[in-house]
């Protein structure tokens, strides 16, 4: 379809849009990226409503799960979100890991990392930070996370490999992930493989089931559990504006399966008995050059 990098842009392009739209119109299509539905309101997401912590200004509705709920978040806890967008899945987090621990969100889109530093003062929480840069290379320190969760974001990412490897070097000896994200059983068709909106919205860049566990495993990580799956229905009025109606009923008649899994996994090693890191410090960590806040 695209280069990496072309893919990267279109992203980039499409969710600084996607941050000053309205919620309602993300959850009623595939990530605020594709036209709306009128047959399904909520789409991907997950109701966060119910959940401690959740602030409504930072809900975009561009999730596919609640991995915070699976995540084991402790007080003190350091916890790292990968695609933080406008900062709800951080600020969940920050309840779970209190005032003595501390929560980065990292974004490279800049309306998204504004979006959420507003809410964060809003909200006073001066132990949450959002950090601009890429997941395939991130601007924190070799083994800085207790915890690293992310919401619907990898499969937005072209080289999958990369992320799991800087998920891998980011997370302390001991420490563990807990992800969801858009994975795939069997092949999209053609129209949908390479359109750009179909990318951005989190279902064309999506790769097989099997591969993406594959590539965690291939990692070094431990414990792979699929903390949760769900099927992604999308709806009739979507798709029939990339397929024809034969293109359509092959589609829903084949064995293609769109699924949401939350997987969790840890990186092997004890954990340290050393005391939690001083917010100074950790804030200082960050390699030069790499853009931290």
């Amino acid at each position: 379809m695209s280069t990496s990098e072309e893919l990267k842009q279109i992203v980039k392009d499409k969710y600084a849009k996607i941050a000053t739209q309205e919620t309602a119109i993300n959850a009623s299509s595939c990530c605020g990226a594709t036209p709306s539905s009128g047959e399904v309101y909520n789409i991907m997401t997950d109701d966060y409503s119910e959940v401690e912590g959740y602030a409504a200004d930072a809900d975009l509705a561009l999730g596919c799960g609640l991995p915070t709920a699976f995540a084991n978040i402790q007080k003190g806890d350091v916890v790292i979100d990968l695609g933080s967008g406008a900062g709800n899945d951080c600020f969940i987090a920050r309840h779970e890991t209190g005032e003595t621990g501390k929560v980065i969100g990292i974004d490279f889109t800049e309306p998204m990392i504004e979006k959420a530093r507003i809410n964060a003062d809003k909200l006073g929480y001066n132990n949450v930070e959002f950090r601009y840069g890429d997941i395939e290379k991130m601007p924190v320190a070799e083994d800085t996370a207790d915890v690293i969760v992310s919401n619907c974001v990898l499969n937005l990412v072209p080289n999958k490999k990369n992320v799991i490897a800087e998920i891998f070097r980011s997370l302390k000896p001991g420490g563990h992930f807990s992800i969801s994200d858009i994975v795939l059983v069997g092949e999209l068709p053609e129209a949908l493989q390479h359109d750009a909106e179909m990318y951005a919205g989190c279902v064309s860049g999506a790769i097989q089931k099997e591969d993406y566990l594959g590539f965690i495993e291939a990692q070094g990580f431990a414990k792979i559990t699929i903390q949760k799956e769900k099927t992604i229905e999308i709806p009739d009025d979507i798709l029939l504006k990339y397929l024809d109606d034969q293109a359509l009923t092959d589609f829903k008649n084949g064995t293609t399966g769109i699924f949401s899994i939350t997987v969790y996994a840890e990186k092997p090693g004890a954990k340290s008995n050393k005391p939690k890191v001083k917010l100074s410090e950790l804030q200082n960590s960050c390699e030069p050059g790499s853009g931290c806040c």
